[in-house]
């Protein structure tokens, strides 16, 4: 697919200030997105309205002045701070006499950009046909025709098809996206076999979900201090003290406003997100717009049916703010929040006793008196990665400190016929 880099480096930003609506937020964030892009801002033109206009979405009077500032510094695009529909981005592109895009087309291009992996290209792939596709209109390329010699009629028109290549790709596209989500789907059972605990990082985009994940995994995922500089998820087994092994998962970074197209195409890559054990909300806590951009993370894991996950809130980037790292505890004991920085190193241990504690709650932990005879079932239990201290005893007894799921330990019991339950020491 295409790539805004590629095709323009000079752009007019325009952003229109309704009631009711975080503007200056929102502009702050289009500056990060097109520098994201590649892209050069020339101008900044803003406007107030009490609505979008039809027409120009800006109304004639601005659209006039936009098409002069166009003009006057050789800008090759224009880029809004909106949605726009396909008959104002028409009009616009005719009277600017330069390509407009809008914050959708905006965001998915940085998604091209970014993707790495195969997977991650398709799903961009599909997402940016699919908003293509919405926005098909007739114009004069359109009209053309493709009949010739020997055909009978006029034959299809190229605007129809534009629409049938675009069917056949976006179909294309799905059947090959479902066959790795099926594959992904097999790895996502063996972990669920394993009963290992999956951890998800999630957060607004820029916030150091990367960084933060490359502390706790020693891994080597791309961290940039750029919005959407990792696509592609990411899982690694980490080992907690006092707890054990279990996965963490690292996934897109979320923004407002993000096109739907692009959440659906990439719900596969998310279902991490909904099934893990713990979310790990990533804050920037240096961010002025930190609630905001919290409440906005909320809104897509609801799109997303994740928001009913259990969650621990990471304050990120205390550095900047002078802060101590710490632990807040609810009235229950547990904690709900890590104030950390994942650039620095400071306050990792805090966030892994943290994550211990959490899961300890959603976890057994048992000692178990083995008799000799019952070998196998301690295999069972190093099968499931569910031993952490082992001690054999002379008359031939071994002693297992074991921790697995509540659900796991009604597993083996039924299979036991009971049995195990005899063996518990403590």
């Amino acid at each position: 697919m295409f790539e805004l880099s590629e095709l323009a480096e000079q752009a007019v930003l325009v952003h229109v200030n309704f009631p009711q609506e975080v503007s200056t937020e929102d502009l702050q964030e289009l500056q990060m997105l097109v520098s994201s892009a590649g892209v050069a801002t020339l101008q900044i033109l803003s406007s107030n309205r009490p609505a979008p206009d039809a027409k120009f979405f800006i109304g004639t009077g601005k659209a006039d002045e936009l098409a002069a500032l166009v003009e006057e510094l050789a800008a090759t695009v224009v880029i809004f701070n909106h949605e726009l529909s396909p008959g104002q981005t028409r009009n616009l592109e005719r009277h600017c006499q330069v390509r407009v895009i809008d914050r959708s087309s905006l965001i998915l291009d940085i998604f091209a950009q970014r993707a790495r992996t195969y997977e991650g290209k398709l799903q961009v792939e599909l997402a940016q046909l699919q908003h293509l596709a919405s926005r098909l209109i007739r114009g004069f390329d359109n009209e053309r025709q493709k009949g010739g010699i020997g055909l009978r009629g006029p034959g299809e028109t190229q605007l129809e098809s534009d629409r049938r290549l675009l069917r056949e790709r976006v179909k294309a596209l799905k059947q090959r996206l479902q066959k790795m989500s099926r594959q992904r789907e097999q790895g996502r059972r063996a972990r669920q076999r394993s009963e290992q605990p999956v951890l998800s990082i999630v957060g607004y985009t820029n916030a150091g979900k990367s960084t933060l994940f490359n502390r706790l995994t020693s891994a080597s995922v791309y961290a940039a201090d750029q919005l959407f500089a990792t696509l592609d998820p990411t899982l690694r087994k980490i080992n907690l003290p006092n707890f054990g092994e279990a996965i963490l998962a690292d996934t897109v970074g979320f923004i407002r406003h993000l096109p739907h197209d692009l959440v659906a195409a990439f719900k596969s890559t998310l279902q991490e997100t909904r099934d893990a054990d713990i979310q790990l909300h990533v804050i920037d806590a240096a961010d002025a717009r930190r609630d905001e951009n919290m409440r906005q993370v909320q809104l897509v894991l609801q799109e997303i049916d994740a928001a009913d996950v259990p969650q621990l809130l990471v304050f990120n980037k205390i550095d900047q703010l002078g802060q101590q790292p710490r632990i807040e505890y609810n009235d229950d004991g547990l904690p709900v929040a890590v104030y950390l920085s994942a650039l620095a190193g400071v306050g990792l241990d805090l966030l892994e006793q943290a994550l211990a504690m959490l899961l300890s709650q959603q976890h057994l932990q048992l000692t178990l008196l083995l008799p000799p005879e019952a070998g196998n079932w301690r295999a069972r239990l190093y099968q499931l990665q569910a031993v952490l201290e082992e001690t054999f005893l002379s008359d031939g007894r071994c002693q297992l400190k074991i921790q697995l799921s509540a659900a796991q330990w009604a597993r083996l019991l039924k299979q036991s016929e009971q049995q195990l339950e005899n063996y518990i020491v403590s």
